[in-house]
């Protein structure tokens, strides 16, 4: 199956929402080849964590909330902590 990048992500938070949202409310996750790789307190945490083992832009990281509150570009944004 060939990836769309974070869009399948992001995609696979969509379709998961509600299971999310029982299991993760008011954290950070992380999504990668459609399964949750961590949940975090905070955006940054969640990428310096998972940036230890996977590529920065290879990974979603997705704020978990009901509703469309949490549907942000920050989805998409990669970033550096260097």
């Amino acid at each position: 199956m060939r990836r769309q990048g974070l869009a399948d992500e992001f995609n696979y938070y969509l379709e998961h929402q509600d299971d999310l949202v029982k299991e993760y409310n008011g954290k950070v996750i992380v999504i990668k080849d459609g399964r949750v790789l961590g949940a975090y307190d905070s955006d940054t945490e969640a990428v310096i964590d998972t940036q230890k083992n996977h590529e920065l832009g290879t990974f979603l990281v997705q704020s978990v909330s009901p509703g469309t509150s949490a549907y942000t570009q920050s989805h998409s944004r990669v970033m550096s902590t260097q």
